[in-house]
């Protein structure tokens, strides 16, 4: 911040008077000076935070991007134009290869943003050179066909044509799935269980614009935790094999469970009706295929179920491939909010908004702070608060 800007700043009047003197252009100071005087106005002034927002949105564009090109620019001002409320497509590209932006701060961006900001940054070179911030890409819901097919396209050696085929939306249900799907679900099913009943009425309007979106869950179908917990199976049985004598009967082959596939091809078949229905009033291997599924309204529902166990969110809390709002809704209920384990989670986990994990941390304990204040997974923002919060309680443990 300016330092000679900073008396005017807190006095009553010289906000007003800044502001005004900014969108004239009439201030004697350099424009970055001047951006960054807003921005404080814009982020902790609360009676000027409005004009001052207004006159960012609308400063002039070449002047802007000579400002955010610059690696020397404030941190305040990049921190400002890359986060997703504030953000301006012409600025985007000088922002993404500016090397003081993180990649970290681009990875959230390229996972949020849509339409026209997701077009511009496919150009950047910074962007499709990083495998790393394509597949955050890829991960994002608000793309195109036309965004997901270049991304694919990058990704892999395949031609643009064959990325785009592969970007094909999935082949419809079978006739006989279908047809079963129906008489099981029908499209607008007698609800008898009150708390599901509640919850389909007050997300009346959110279901009717979702439409009848198809199960996609976040991360795709084949779930890496579920895969993790096959693989000591698989091995156990490799060793048995090994070991066995050669006149004894062969140990049978493991293969991962059925049902699960079952379970998926039940919840594909389902519209998002049925699968609320499912998601609360299902068992434990649906609630963990639902709590992925990328319709939120049907994510969410999964944290309604009366059947929800203490071990089911906390799992979920450490999840990264759910819906950043499910990770926003699990502090929101009181008997989540209460069990340690999962604000520990939640606070450690990165796909948890910025926001609520700082929210949450003064609840840590000093061992799980310190852990966190070295864990590089988690934004550089959430370490440094964390390794400060640690010093403090150190301190004032030593003291009693």
């Amino acid at each position: 911040m300016p330092t000679r800007m900073i008396d005017q700043i807190r006095t009553s009047s010289a906000p007003a008077t800044l502001v005004r003197m900014a969108a004239r252009g009439a201030l004697a100071v350099p424009a970055v000076e001047t951006i960054e005087i807003l921005v404080y106005l814009a982020k902790h002034n609360e009676n000027f935070s409005q004009q001052a927002t207004l006159t960012l949105a609308g400063w002039d564009e070449n002047a802007s991007k000579k400002v955010v090109a610059d690696p020397a620019a404030p941190k305040e001002i990049l921190d400002y134009w890359t986060h997703p409320q504030n953000l301006r497509p012409g600025l985007l590209g000088a922002l993404a290869s500016n090397p003081s932006v993180s990649e970290e701060t681009l990875e959230k961006l390229v996972r949020t943003v849509s339409g026209e900001p997701l077009d511009v940054l496919l150009n950047i070179p910074r962007v499709t050179s990083s495998s790393v911030l394509l597949r955050s890409m890829q991960a994002n819901l608000n793309l195109s066909q036309t965004q997901a097919a270049k991304v694919k396209a990058i990704l892999s050696p395949a031609t643009a044509e064959e990325a785009v085929a592969q970007s094909a939306p999935a082949a419809p249900v079978p006739q006989a799935v279908a047809e079963t799907s129906t008489q099981a679900t029908p499209e607008t099913p007698v609800v008898n269980d009150a708390e599901v009943s509640a919850f389909l009425k007050e997300h009346a309007a959110e279901l009717a614009h979702e439409g009848e979106k198809p199960f996609q869950p976040i991360g795709g179908i084949h779930d890496e935790s579920a895969v993790a917990e096959e693989a000591p199976e698989v091995a156990a049985a490799a060793v048995a094999s090994a070991s066995a004598p050669a006149n004894s009967a062969p140990v049978p082959k493991q293969t991962p469970p059925q049902e699960r596939g079952s379970v998926l091809q039940k919840i594909a078949a389902l519209n998002i009706t049925g699968r609320i229905q499912l998601a609360m009033k299902g068992t434990k291997e649906e609630r963990s295929l639902l709590i992925r599924d990328g319709t939120k309204i049907v994510a969410l529902a999964v944290l309604q179920s009366p059947k929800i166990s203490d071990g089911e969110v906390e799992k979920f809390a450490s999840q990264k491939n759910v819906l950043e709002a499910v990770l926003r809704a699990i502090p929101m209920k009181r008997q989540f909010a209460k069990n340690y384990t999962v604000i520990r989670n939640l606070v450690a986990n990165p796909r948890t908004p910025l926001d609520v994990a700082l929210g949450l941390m003064k609840n840590l304990m000093a061992n799980d702070l310190k852990a966190l204040s070295g864990n590089k997974e988690v934004s550089e923002t959430i370490r440094k608060l964390a390794l400060r919060q640690f010093k403090q309680k150190t301190e004032e443990a030593n003291k009693k």
